[in-house]
């Protein structure tokens, strides 16, 4: 099976220059840094540094691990944190902290030759993959090279498991060379048993911690009176099909609210100029935000084309509809606006996060809707309710502090070594 993935490895490096030149015209990759991927690197080769190295698939992966960055940049045995990513959208997600220790590079594509440059290049003291990113060629080197290995926040979904058991051999073969996994719900905590992993421990999701110094937008006086003057709603994280769905329920609901904005801010911003065209060709006057023309206050929907910018609106907003739930691609991460005291509807895909909603539930903070008419009624419902209280979001704070600490704690254990 690993001759098979190498194989097919080979034939996608053939047809790479392709790939990476349409990626490039959508504008999915960084013109200046898309060499990256294969292993033609744009920071100076650390010599003599400790390099600790993190990485996540995109956005969501990288926002978790930002509360355990910020702890690790004030430790002086850590001289680099290297942090590695697939997408375009989650390298301007961390450009927006601005961290004195943290390197950002696009991870290379994984066949053996660039796997061993990379590790040739970067020589980390410790390695974390986050969630669900499993790559046999990397992998395997970096325990040849007897680097500690962590999975960290790890989920695996009946989907994914049912794909690796499969291949039995395979996936032992690969999943039992991490040195600790530590899953995020317990779900994925027998799955990793049954998948081969040694070492299992498990603290909770890292995503109920919170950043502590969050890259804040601070609203111009024209935006914050045109804010001001009105209703608001925000559609978060929304995906293909959803902004629709947002745009009619706006129309309803401008019935009964004269003064109704609704802020969409999409899951992919480089999908902006459809989602607009879209909206405008169901009567919907649209003002994007980037555009820095005053406002007409005819507007109806407020559209956020920029990366790293959304708890800026989770302040001035607490009714959030949460995308990609009523697609099937289930959910986004509930957290973020949960801890800003938002209250949260969503569609019924959430698998990647069920847990989560379940407390949340729970607590009377997030609400699921099965259709269109659902969410009209609920959005009407709850712009007339206040936020949630205090003690709500403080609990929840709480308990990201606690997850937060463990795992550091856990770690700490590998790096310091």
């Amino acid at each position: 099976m690993f001759r098979i993935y190498n194989l097919l490895l080979f034939l996608i490096l053939l047809i790479s220059p392709f790939i990476i030149i349409y990626r490039l015209i959508i504008k999915k990759e960084d013109f200046n840094r898309f060499k990256e991927k294969f292993c033609l690197f744009s920071y100076k080769q650390p010599k003599n540094k400790k390099v600790v190295w993190f990485h996540g698939s995109s956005v969501g992966e990288i926002n978790s691990i930002i509360p355990l960055i910020e702890k690790l940049e004030k430790k002086n045995y850590i001289d680099i944190i290297l942090v590695t990513s697939s997408t375009l959208s989650s390298s301007k997600v961390l450009s927006k902290f601005k961290f004195d220790k943290v390197v950002h590079q696009f991870f290379p594509i994984d066949t053996k030759y660039f796997s061993k440059k990379f590790l040739d290049y970067w020589n980390p003291k410790a390695v974390f993959f986050i969630e669900s990113e499993i790559w046999p060629n990397m992998i395997t080197n970096i325990k040849k090279r007897e680097i500690p290995l962590i999975l960290l926040n790890s989920r695996i979904t009946k989907k994914t498991f049912k794909r690796w058991r499969k291949f039995p051999n395979l996936s032992r073969s690969i999943f039992n060379k991490f040195d600790l996994c530590l899953p995020q719900n317990e779900q994925t905590k027998i799955f990793l048993k049954l998948l081969g992993c040694k070492k299992i421990k498990k603290i909770g999701n890292i995503k109920f911690s919170e950043i502590q110094k969050t890259p804040t937008i601070k609203f111009n006086s024209g935006i914050k009176k045109f804010f001001n003057s009105k209703k608001i709603w925000c559609a978060s994280s929304t995906h293909k099909g959803e902004e629709i769905l947002c745009g009619i329920t706006h129309q309803k609901m401008s019935k009964i609210y004269n003064n109704l904005l609704t802020i969409i801010i999409p899951r992919h911003v480089n999908r902006t100029v459809e989602i607009k065209r879209c909206l405008e060709n169901n009567g919907l006057k649209v003002h994007i935000h980037s555009n820095k023309e005053k406002i007409d206050k005819k507007t109806d929907i407020y559209l956020v084309d920029t990366y790293g910018e959304t708890q800026s609106f989770f302040n001035i907003c607490k009714t959030i509809f949460l995308g990609g739930s009523i697609v099937k691609h289930g959910g986004q991460n509930p957290l973020e606006p949960a801890r800003f005291g938002c209250k949260i509807i969503h569609g019924p895909n959430i698998d990647n996060f069920k847990e989560v909603y379940e407390l949340l539930k729970h607590k009377k903070i997030s609400f699921q809707i099965n259709s269109i008419n659902q969410l009209n009624v609920k959005v009407k419902k709850l712009l007339k309710q206040k936020s949630n209280n205090v003690k709500k979001v403080l609990n929840l704070r709480r308990y990201g502090v606690k997850i937060l600490n463990e795992t550091l704690l856990e770690i700490n254990k590998f790096i310091q070594n």
